[in-house]
């Protein structure tokens, strides 16, 4: 019944913004031909009454037996168009609040030079601001549609960080690290293995995977198990779990199937040849000098996230490696433990997480994402002290099938 009403209160919510789209739309097409205006008005009701009737309609229509390629872009372009919507709502009640004003200020004006009642007639809506917000509107749900487009266009970044602190033999050490596969939204394996064989390309000595394997269940994999198994390293392929791993966001029969999914995913990392760090370090050797790696399970900072993860654990019995590498999934750890003094010498941690939202702008100087005012690190590269973050935008995706301006990534991290 709760579920029933909510759809009912997003319909009217849907209706309402409509209406005053619809508004906005009059007001920029007022001077052309009754048949542009009725071919244009069609146009837009159509689409609008087909996202209300598909709402309607679907609890009733199945849509999780549809396949998933559809499902998935089905639902993406009935948010965007939404989402669409409610940004050019935004440019018409700034609009709205200037015509009241602009009509208050008059009245009082009036009444205070002719003592009268002000009798002038409205103030019109400006045609500028409908303009600006059909245009902005427009722009962001065709942005959405490119997007799709750019899931599978992995983005080779290379990075080389320097550490004083780095023993001679590990100089020049490559690392791949690759983060957030999220297998369970992929639609199209021979691009997915087109990035792997990226990264295979690059000839590391290590491959680093900081989480997110699957959306939620291990049975994602079964598809695609063949292609990252092709991952392999001279030094290994090391993995830690994210937060969707553990299998949270979905309803379980029972605690005891959801702890047998757990069990298969760390079982399928094993069988790939990746070694899954649980709250643990080993030491990397070459040439008789070593350094740590650690891997802690999925510790974040936010209230929603939860914290398996024990840093102290993995960290016990560190103390005399002169160099060392954190795996965490969530880049909130940082700030909140890693950066303490009992974690001062941790010297590079990588993560992902964040996916830059899969959505921003990157250009060379300046980055933006939404994903920022939640979280105060979320792409690339950053340092404070002796101390080195770097995270991941994701190999995968989750939500919205697409990317735009984040593209996927693959990271070659160069020890200098």
């Amino acid at each position: 019944m709760r579920r029933f009403s909510g759809s009912w209160i997003l319909i009217i919510v849907m209706l309402l913004i409509d209406l005053y789209v619809f508004q906005a739309l009059k007001v920029v097409i007022q001077h052309t031909s009754p048949k542009v205006k009725l071919i244009v008005f069609g146009i837009y009701w159509l689409f609008s009454a087909g996202a209300v009737i598909t709402l309607l309609i679907m609890p009733y229509i199945n849509i999780e037996s549809w396949p998933k390629a559809l499902r998935t872009y089905f639902i993406s372009i009935l948010i965007g168009l939404f989402l669409s919507k409610a940004v050019t709502v935004i440019f018409l009640i700034v609009d709205d609040l200037r015509r009241v004003l602009q009509w208050a200020g008059g009245k009082l004006f009036y009444q205070y030079v002719h003592g009268e009642p002000f009798k002038a007639a409205g103030i019109s809506r400006s045609v500028f601001m409908s303009w600006l917000g059909l245009g902005i509107g427009g722009g962001l749900f065709g942005m959405l549609l490119w997007g799709f487009r750019n899931k599978y266009r992995y983005d080779l970044k290379t990075i080389q960080l320097n550490f004083p602190n780095l023993p001679e033999a590990f100089k020049g050490l490559k690392i791949i690290h690759i983060s957030d596969v999220h297998s369970g939204s992929f639609t199209d394996k021979k691009a997915v293995a087109h990035g792997i064989d990226m990264i295979m390309k690059q000839g590391a000595d290590i491959i680093l995977f900081t989480g997110d394997l699957v959306n939620d269940h291990v049975d994602e994999m079964n598809e695609y198990t063949d292609i990252f198994s092709k991952l392999s390293a001279p030094m290994g392929v090391f993995s830690t779990l994210g937060n969707h791993d553990y299998g949270d966001y979905r309803v379980w029969p029972s605690a005891e199937i959801k702890a047998q999914n757990l069990e298969r995913l760390k079982q399928l990392q094993k069988d790939m040849g990746w070694r899954l760090l649980m709250n643990e370090h080993v030491p990397l050797e070459k040439n008789g000098q070593q350094i740590a790696l650690l891997g802690i399970e999925n510790w974040g900072a936010k209230a929603n996230f939860p914290k398996y993860g024990k840093l102290d654990r993995a960290y016990a019995g560190t103390e005399k490696y002169p160099f060392k590498i954190l795996m965490s999934h969530d880049p909130s750890h940082w700030d909140a433990e890693v950066r303490t003094e009992a974690y001062k010498d941790i010297d590079l941690m990588l993560s992902g997480h964040t996916h830059g939202m899969q959505f921003g702008v990157e250009v060379p100087g300046f980055k933006w994402s939404p994903v920022q005012y939640v979280y105060k690190q979320w792409a690339g590269l950053y340092e404070e002290a002796a101390q080195k973050l770097y995270i991941n935008r994701g190999y995968g995706f989750i939500g919205y099938p697409g990317r735009v301006g984040i593209l996927p990534e693959i990271t070659v991290i160069e020890l200098v």
